[in-house]
């Protein structure tokens, strides 16, 4: 491994990948054995600096580990291939690329564009903190691109940000038809693809320009470390998020990259598991006396079904139902369960039951993007899915 300035390598990995399948490049992108010792598992280069031949001397291309680490190298390397990428970069969270994201292509007066039922965090950040250095915001349903349309300002919106499905509605966008409102209007469109994964979905095959990914979530896959990542294609672009993530300095360390890398060579079985669960919760769901409806891309009446069908390889593990009797009849049902887990974040093994209004999104609360008081979210995750179905059923009473 060398340098990991990301116009330096990724004309020969993307070569050398193009051929293989989605579960290989999972396990091999980035990832050939240690030449020193062979290991098949690229080590934790713990280290922060690199001693150097000479002055300017670079063995290898590195000299401090803000601007560069072989193990963060390795994930960068992985997260291109697997979205069919060729520029990929690693942060030390979600809201860490996001950020670095924006302030790398807007400025002070610039406009975006955000879902009307945008992740909390993503509001927050671009209403609070981009907010208050002078970008301003709109809100618009992900699922009208006509909306979206209406919602961008000629010659002053930069950035048209969706999330695929949404969180925590779970409404679904037809991403290359929103690539074509945001490149009408010379705008970027960025998809957050971290409800799919890159296993169900891959928007730069879409028209899609950035894609962004909470690592926290599945391709981490074990509820063991924070980070965020940023894929593209195009090299100006790359250049121009490569000097800001070593400028701005919000890295994924190398044992965090590590994680995500050792959660990444499961991706793939993870989220058959996770998708064939949520269907057999679903399908338990639509027929209890006590849910009021559904949230789900894979029920055929879903508003996003179709596109969700021709744009994913499956329909994903997060499920969202409302209940019967409204605030609280769903904070009891959050409370009841015993195998899914009352907490935040999602994407991990374990299966994790959240109540959003009062905890992920309550940073909406009170604005146009509020989120319904009867809604649950669920993260199924990878247990007997027996096991899950009881639970939810005594839960529900």
């Amino acid at each position: 491994m060398t340098n990991d300035n990301p116009a330096d390598h990724a004309a020969d990995h993307a070569a050398h990948h193009a051929a293989l399948g989605f579960e290989s490049l999972a396990i091999h992108a980035g990832q050939d054995p240690d030449p020193l010792t062979g290991a098949v598992v690229p080590p934790i280069y713990q280290v922060s600096t690199y001693a150097q031949d000479g002055v300017g001397g670079l063995r290898s291309g590195y000299e401090y580990s803000r601007s560069g680490n072989p193990t963060r190298t390795a994930l960068q390397q992985c997260l291109a291939a697997i979205e069919a990428g060729t520029h990929g970069f690693a942060f030390a969270s979600g809201l860490a690329a996001e950020d670095t994201f924006f302030r790398t292509v807007c400025k002070p007066g610039d406009h975006v564009v955000i879902p009307d039922d945008a992740y909390g965090g993503t509001y927050r950040l671009v209403t609070k903190v981009l907010g208050a250095w002078g970008v301003d915001c709109a809100s618009a349903p992900v699922t009208d691109p006509e909306a979206v349309a209406a919602a961008i300002i000629p010659g002053r919106t930069k950035v048209v940000w969706i999330e695929t499905p949404t969180n925590p509605l779970l409404n679904v966008a037809d991403i290359a038809a929103l690539a074509d409102v945001a490149h009408a209007a010379g705008a970027l469109l960025v998809v957050d693809n971290t409800f799919a994964s890159p296993y169900l979905q891959q928007p730069l095959t879409l028209g899609a320009d950035v894609v962004m990914h909470s690592t926290t979530k599945y391709l981490g896959g074990h509820s063991d470390v924070i980070g965020g990542a940023l894929v593209v294609r195009d090299d100006a672009l790359a250049e121009r998020l490569a000097f800001h993530q070593n400028a701005m300095g919000a890295v994924a360390g190398p044992f965090d990259s590590w994680l995500v890398l050792r959660g990444i060579r499961t991706l793939g079985v993870r989220m058959d598991r996770h998708c064939a669960n949520a269907k057999v919760i679903v399908d338990m769901l639509v027929n209890h006396p006590r849910v009021d409806t559904v949230l789900y891309p894979g029920l055929p009446d879903h508003p996003g079904h179709a596109v969700a069908a021709r744009e994913m390889r499956d329909f994903g593990g997060m499920v969202s139902f409302r209940v019967k009797g409204g605030e609280e009849a769903a904070l009891a049902v959050c409370g009841r369960t015993k195998l899914f887990t009352l907490g935040e974040s999602l994407g991990g093994v374990e299966s994790l039951i959240e109540h959003p209004g009062r905890m992920t999104h309550a940073s909406v609360a009170g604005s146009a993007l509020e989120v319904p008081a009867d809604l649950i979210r669920l993260s199924v995750g990878i247990e007997s899915v027996d096991d899950l179905v009881a639970d939810l059923v005594r839960a529900l009473g």
